[in-house]
């Protein structure tokens, strides 16, 4: 096998460059075990062994899906859902913690998402190459999509427009981590065998909606087939088997790992937490946007990454802590 990699297909979420709106925030240490925090609206998730990544025809190469390999975890605990609006709400009542978005003062916003307003001034700046990102000033966690937008009726959705630094600093907070990469992909499949999906290789089985995608053309109509245009709140659809809602689609989920799409092809059999160092972190399950046609990234075994400074609404995160 080539050592080479394709370039990465960075539909997903938009990437933020610190060096052009200020100095780099934020840092990170080792990966850490943390067994502190509160286990409410946690689920246990026992540990065994099962068969990671994915070398079917549906994957992306420069990913790095494959080679599939067995890995060994440790017993955890992750939360049952995203952090929520809510939740995190809380934290940042408790802490006056500000998010590098709010630092930055703009962040990345779908097209479909903007006001009336917005869509007719200059204020918006299109992704090239992804024209359907807009980079909106004044768009953070407490409005997600640029100014004038609110939480409201959005308390119980996952908080997006969050970087990864700042999942940290409420996971920290909070007395938990980052789920490593391999506990997200083995908390997703719910002890099912390399199947693409939380409950199995079928979309939509039985008919039904099991997770929030794209229905429609992708970008411009979205019948809302599943019920949702953009984020779903945290608790919807059916849980997987471990008990845990929305592993694939609604929004992006952060994990601890730097991001190497060859890194499946020497990682550790037992608990691994991905590469030493790293210019980017890894995020899983696909969103909202997530399409067939462009990006069927919505899968258990599917991998992207964005640099960890950077924030977008469809982008969140879920807890773990050791048991």
């Amino acid at each position: 096998m080539s050592d080479e990699i394709p370039s990465l297909k960075t539909c997903c979420t938009p990437t933020r460059d610190p060096a052009c709106d200020s100095p780099a925030l934020g840092h990170s240490a080792g990966f850490i075990r943390i067994n502190q925090g509160s286990t409410d609206a946690m689920r246990l998730i026992p540990g065994g062994e099962f068969l990671m990544g994915n070398e079917r025809d549906y994957g992306f190469l420069a990913d790095g899906e494959g080679p599939v390999h067995a890995v060994k975890l440790a017993p955890f605990y992750l939360d049952e859902t995203c952090v929520t609006n809510e939740a995190f709400n809380t934290f940042v009542n408790a802490t006056g913690y500000q998010t590098e978005a709010e630092k930055f003062g703009w962040s990345f916003v779908f097209c479909g998402h903007l006001s009336p307003t917005l869509q007719q001034t200059t204020a918006r700046i299109r992704v090239a190459g992804s024209e359907w990102w807009c980079r909106i000033k004044g768009a953070s966690w407490r409005h997600p999509d640029g100014p004038g937008s609110t939480l409201k009726q959005r308390w119980s959705h996952p908080v997006v427009q969050v970087s990864w630094h700042d999942a940290s600093a409420y996971a920290r907070w909070a007395g938990k981590r980052l789920p490593s990469e391999a506990e997200w992909e083995y908390a997703a499949r719910g002890g099912l065998v390399q199947k693409k999906f939380p409950w199995g290789d079928e979309l939509e089985p039985d008919g039904k909606h099991r997770m929030n995608v794209w229905q429609g053309i992708f970008f411009t109509q979205n019948t809302e087939a599943d019920g949702y245009y953009g984020t779903a709140p945290a608790k919807s659809f059916r849980a997987n088997a471990y008990r845990l809602y929305n592993m694939t689609g609604n929004v992006w989920e952060w994990c601890w790992d730097y991001s190497d799409p060859t890194y499946y092809r020497s990682s550790p059999f037992e608990d691994p937490t991905g590469p030493a160092v790293g210019e980017r972190r890894v995020m899983r399950g696909g969103s909202y946007l997530c399409h067939a046609s462009y990006c069927n990234r919505y899968r258990t075994d599917a991998r992207s990454s964005n640099t960890p400074e950077s924030g977008t609404t469809n982008l969140g995160f879920r807890c773990a802590r050791d048991v």
